[in-house]
């Protein structure tokens, strides 16, 4: 009976696959470090200062853009609406994004903006504690400079001010501007339109005490920041490329596994269940998002992200649980509910959070789970936790390593008491899977780091100081990494159609984990291979199926 690929095929062969799969390897950092540009560019705007003086509300078709034709009735500041005896809930905050003599792009997937007050310090209207901005925002779209605006989106909105004054609240020091936190602002999941106009109003009411004790703002500023269209272009590219290479193989795969005589084990149903995971989210659906304003995309890819890393957790564990149980528990799912079950309840609070935020978006884009404190203080402890975890998950996942290391050097200590031929054969399969292990926790590593440094970066506007920039070759890389990793274990343990000597299919012995040798002689002592009551996908596999009593 053949066993896998990865016992079959000749050394030279298998170095040759490692060094072409590492070049590719490589080849996935370079794209990403030399081709693509960084991932987001981050465009600050300052808010123009229209005047209301119908003072329309935002419900109605009235929109104020800062340039361009129809371009409303600015002030300089706030001093000469005084002067001209301007109220405050007649003035109109105007941001056009982009900026004079450019267009937004569908390729720059989605608009996320962040906003800053300038506020200054004057000893009658100071900032009071816990102070709550009030704010009434519109969004419109044209795709075009001459046609009428269309509303996209308004909200009124509250959002906690979080300001410092660091020098001494005296008279003196009347017209310093406080040091004030980026707050969430808006977040679209498409750019399908070329021009957008946001109007923001602080409306004013002494009675119902709104925006009172908020200090003078005397401007805001926003960021806007979007995905590149040059890194859109190089990640669809990869996407378009490897989703037929993961599909093919997987398809060949399962080919083989169904020419078998024996049904396919749960590691050859993991394995085969880890090539469609990959595969879902290879699939470049992405590329319809720019002809079509599918706003639901971002959640759609984090649902898809989200169950990738389900299936990959719970695949190392089944994979390195099915080399410690014994022949009674193996191949069967339900002795891992104590392990998969966290990893499945985690992904679903992932899930949950998503929902929370971008699911209320595609009907509120103004809508941040930041926006309040008590989901601020959720937000932050579920990154920090869901970090904690990750970093739990790789240590238990080091601990089943050094078991199955441990079980493997049990098995091994038969070894001596084979033939030479034998033994250096089976020395080379376990060297290869102890590599294949090691690769396995490399790879486990670097998804960690990966999922904490995305989570962190999702929210480092929403961290005062502390920002994490990620590279395009670090996004590029990891997922080349997750496709070769997949590919290579379909490859690698695909059966294979080679027999390893003529007295493999007479071979029927048990290999005893001792150091004695009992009655027989040394070259009776063979590992198990294909013995009928212990089947598997490689030799390895099957001299791991110990006893519950070892």
């Amino acid at each position: 009976m053949a066993g896998a690929i990865i016992e079959n095929m000749s050394t030279k062969k298998l170095v040759i696959v490692g060094v072409i799969l590492l070049l590719f390897q490589v080849f996935s950092f370079m794209v990403g470090g030399l081709i693509a540009p960084s991932p987001t560019t981050a465009v600050p705007y300052i808010a123009t200062k229209c005047v209301d003086v119908v003072h329309h509300n935002q419900k109605n078709n009235k929109w104020f853009s800062p340039w361009g034709p129809n371009q409303c009735n600015k002030i300089r500041d706030f001093e000469e609406a005084t002067v001209k005896r301007i109220e405050a809930n007649n003035i109109v905050f105007a941001v056009h994004i982009p900026g004079p003599n450019k267009e937004m792009s569908a390729w720059f997937q989605f608009m996320l903006v962040i906003l800053q007050f300038d506020i200054a310090f004057k000893m009658y209207n100071q900032i009071e504690d816990g102070a709550v901005v009030t704010i009434d925002v519109g969004l419109a779209y044209r795709d075009d400079s001459l046609s009428e605006w269309t509303q996209m989106a308004h909200s009124i909105e509250q959002r906690k001010l979080s300001c410092n004054f660091t020098t001494e609240k005296i008279i003196e020091n009347e017209g310093r501007y406080y040091e004030c936190d980026l707050l969430p602002f808006m977040e679209v999941g498409n750019v399908a339109h070329k021009y957008y106009l946001l109007n923001i109003r602080l409306p004013v009411n002494e009675r119902k005490r709104v925006n009172i004790g908020i200090g003078e703002i005397k401007d805001i500023r926003l960021v806007g920041i979007h995905q590149n269209g040059g890194f859109t272009k190089v990640w669809f590219a990869m996407k378009t490329f490897l989703t037929p290479s993961i599909l093919i193989i997987m398809v060949w795969y399962w080919r083989r596994i169904t020419l078998m005589t024996r049904p396919p084990v749960l590691l050859e149903r993991m394995i085969f269940a880890l090539g469609i995971s990959m595969t879902f989210i290879n699939i470049p659906v992405e590329w319809f998002s720019v002809g079509f304003n599918w706003t639901w995309m971002l959640l759609f890819g984090d649902i898809r992200q989200g169950i990738f890393y389900a299936m990959l957790l719970s695949f190392w564990i089944i994979f390195c649980g099915e080399h410690l149980m014994d022949q009674t528990e193996r191949n069967r799912f339900s002795v891992y509910w104590k392990q998969i079950g966290p990893i499945v309840f985690g992904s679903f609070c992932l899930f949950i959070f998503d929902m929370c935020e971008r699911g209320v978006q595609l009907k509120n884009p103004f809508f941040s789970i930041w926006a309040s404190e008590v989901g601020t203080e959720l937000a932050m402890a579920f990154i920090i936790v869901a970090g904690i975890c990750a970093c739990l998950y790789f240590l238990f996942l080091c601990f089943m390593v050094f078991q199955v290391f441990r079980n493997i050097s049990c098995k091994r200590s038969s070894l001596p008491a084979m033939t030479k031929a034998r033994r250096l054969h089976y020395e080379g399969l376990i060297f290869r899977f102890k590599f294949l292990m090691l690769v396995t926790l490399a790879c486990a590593a670097m998804t960690v780091i990966f999922f904490i440094i995305s989570q962190v970066n999702e929210g480092h506007w929403h961290w005062g100081d502390y920002t994490v920039q990620v590279n395009s070759a670090f996004f590029t890389g990891i997922y080349g990494m997750w496709n070769l990793y997949v590919f290579a274990l379909l490859f690698l343990y695909a059966p294979s159609h080679k027999l390893y000597g003529d007295e493999q299919s007479s071979v029927n012995a048990n290999l005893i984990c001792s150091g004695g040798h009992g009655a027989n002689s040394g070259e009776d002592i063979q590992l198990t291979t294909t013995i009928t009551h212990v089947d598997g996908p490689t030799e390895i596999y099957k001299m791991t199926g110990k006893e519950a009593q070892e």
